[in-house]
């Protein structure tokens, strides 16, 4: 008997062996199983995405990647990568996309039961119109200026223009010297501009244009400088010039009157001592000599350039330390430094000409023919001493201010020919000073 029940007990074990054999043998492969990698490293034209195979679904993939378009649920009839066959996660390279477009990706894999796909995901790449704004004008002369503005190309080349004229019709382009502008920072870009008329208003703006569309700044409008004439109680004609909110003397003061004809003393010998003088009023061409005059001006003793009765022509007079602190604050604000900022204005100020040659970049002696953006047209006049020396001619110039800081001292500006700034201090009232009349 128990050997009957061990037979039958083999025979069970032997059918249910054979059945589960069997089973395993006719088990059917399935779809693989996928999953779709966000997209990353996004740019106008490519980007990165890839999936995850978990399970081949029982037979060998084939095929994976990524595929993707405009619609949703992208399959691989559409555009798509093939990448390294097999289960686990691998990268895929997307390339040749339009900027500025929204795309669906998803991971398929496929093997011999088919093709099956992760999750549609969006992602847009880069591009779109530019931003542009229209940047006040700088560097306004009689027929000049400087139109500036800002650019944000969005990643695409930008073509920058300004439109510029009497109205806002404009019917004046011009190119920036930046454009095109790339990237997707804000870009400061500028054009020159020339011919203009004196004393007119302008109007101008920027416009921006890319694949995607073209956009405008808003109008701004400048004015061309006044650029007339003034003449002293001697005859003299002075050329002038308009900076910011001043009207300017283009040339330092020659006459020898005082505004109600009475004259000017002078010294003889021009290099008499006069540091013993309570309040000397003098006048003096450079030297001694008056040839010097035509290009220098006279120098002046403060005495002299405050007398009531007047130095300047009428409707003029000397300016004081404020004044002249208002000009180089205009021209430090308004793009006259020294590569287009800051407060080295001098060269903006000096002449093109007749200053001692300097090497250092950015100097008033350096690089003559680069000087005098701003009109003024200062040329290195010199001074002179109480002692009666005259110095320095060739290598700075000095302006009085109608400003005394202490009992017999006041404040003066100059520039010179180894530095970039104009500086302020003060000195004798005594001392011999050139003099730029300012309009009231």
């Amino acid at each position: 008997m128990k050997k009957v029940f061990s037979i039958c007990i083999i025979i069970v074990t032997v059918i249910v062996l054979f059945l589960t054999a069997d089973c395993k043998k006719e088990m059917p492969a399935k779809l693989a199983v996928i999953s779709t990698t966000p997209v990353t490293n996004i740019t106008t034209i490519t980007a990165t995405s890839g999936g995850n195979i978990t399970s081949d679904g029982g037979a060998v993939i084939s095929a994976n990647g990524v595929c993707w378009g405009t619609a949703a649920n992208p399959t691989t009839s559409d555009s798509k990568t093939t990448d390294d066959a097999g289960t686990g996660q691998f990268v895929s390279e997307i390339t040749g996309l339009a900027a500025g477009t929204t795309y669906h990706v998803r991971a398929y894999a496929t093997n011999s039961v088919g093709t099956t796909y992760g999750s549609d995901m969006l992602f847009a790449t880069l591009g779109q119109s530019p931003s542009s704004v229209t940047q006040p004008a700088t560097n306004v002369m009689v027929s000049g200026a400087t139109l500036n503005g800002t650019v944000n190309a969005n990643y695409l080349s930008t073509t920058v223009t300004f439109e510029y004229g009497l109205t806002t019709i404009y019917g004046e382009t011009v190119t920036a010297g930046q454009s095109p502008v790339t990237g997707n920072i804000t870009t400061n870009v500028s054009a020159d501009i020339s011919g203009l008329t004196v004393g007119i208003t302008y109007h101008f703006r920027i416009k921006a244009a890319n694949s995607f569309g073209t956009t405008y700044g808003s109008d701004v409008t400048f004015t061309t400088a006044d650029s007339g004439t003034v003449t002293d109680i001697d005859g003299n004609i002075y050329n002038t010039i308009t900076i910011g909110t001043q009207v300017w003397m283009k040339e330092n003061l020659k006459t020898t009157k005082y505004r109600n004809g009475d004259s000017i003393g002078t010294t003889t010998p021009a290099t008499l001592d006069i540091s013993l003088e309570i309040t000397p009023k003098y006048q003096w061409a450079y030297g001694g000599n008056e040839s010097n005059v035509v290009l220098y001006g006279r120098l002046y003793t403060w005495y002299a350039v405050t007398d009531s009765r007047d130095v300047c022509p009428t409707g003029w007079h000397v300016p004081t330390d404020a004044e002249w602190t208002i000009l180089t604050d205009y021209l430090t604000n308004n793009g006259y430094g020294y590569g287009g900022s800051g407060s080295d204005i001098a060269k903006s100020m000096a002449a093109t000409s007749g200053w001692t040659i300097y090497t250092t970049s950015g100097t008033v002696g350096n690089d003559q023919t680069s000087n005098n953006s701003s009109g003024f047209s200062a040329f290195p006049s010199g001074s002179h001493g109480s002692n009666g020396a005259f110095v320095n001619v060739d290598d700075n110039c000095l302006w009085w201010s109608s400003t005394e800081t202490l009992a017999t001292y006041a404040f003066f500006r100059y520039i010179i020919y180894i530095n970039s700034d104009v500086f302020g201090n003060y000195c004798g009232n005594s001392t011999g000073l050139s003099v730029r009349c300012l309009r009231d």
